[in-house]
């Protein structure tokens, strides 16, 4: 089985958009930093990979939907480790929402769909950095009015 060039290139891309979701989250210090969301996106962009061969080349065309299901799931999972609860509140949603938003990254590279997946990567890291001043702003907010404060996502 040869690895041809079009699926180093979708790796290679998936290594790009899962780097730039995982550089935002390794700047503001969470868990889930630079290299995991590499590994989640390459990951899940190998086993889409693999979904595709084993469609063209096996003909098992339910492959895809099972493997694509499995990556769901099994993401899911690893996103919930990185959730902990403490009396304030649960801490890491934030990480685990990332972490399951860069697998569906990896799979949208692994079939090719790179138009998709930058602008999903695009709209995400507006969502993590772009809102962090709105955020901040309601925080202090609630703060000022007494209300009770959320954890930190």
């Amino acid at each position: 089985m040869d690895l041809t060039m079009y699926e180093v290139l979708r790796l290679l891309f998936a290594v790009v958009l899962g780097g730039a979701i995982g550089l935002e989250r390794e700047i503001n210090g969470k868990p889930a930093g630079l290299r995991t969301n590499i590994i989640i996106c390459m990951g899940a962009t190998a086993f889409t990979l693999v979904a595709v061969r084993l469609g063209t080349e096996l003909g098992a065309a339910d492959a895809g939907g099972r493997i694509a299901a499995g990556i769901v799931t099994g993401v899911g999972f690893l996103g919930a480790g990185a959730l902990i609860q403490e009396r304030s509140g649960v801490h890491g949603m934030t990480t685990a929402a990332s972490i399951w938003l860069v697998a569906s990254i990896g799979v949208a590279c692994g079939v090719g769909y790179y138009a998709l997946a930058t602008f999903v990567t695009f709209l995400a890291l507006v969502a993590l950095y772009g809102l962090m001043p709105i955020t901040r702003m309601i925080r202090r907010h609630r703060r000022a009015q007494g209300i009770e404060q959320y954890p930190s996502q």
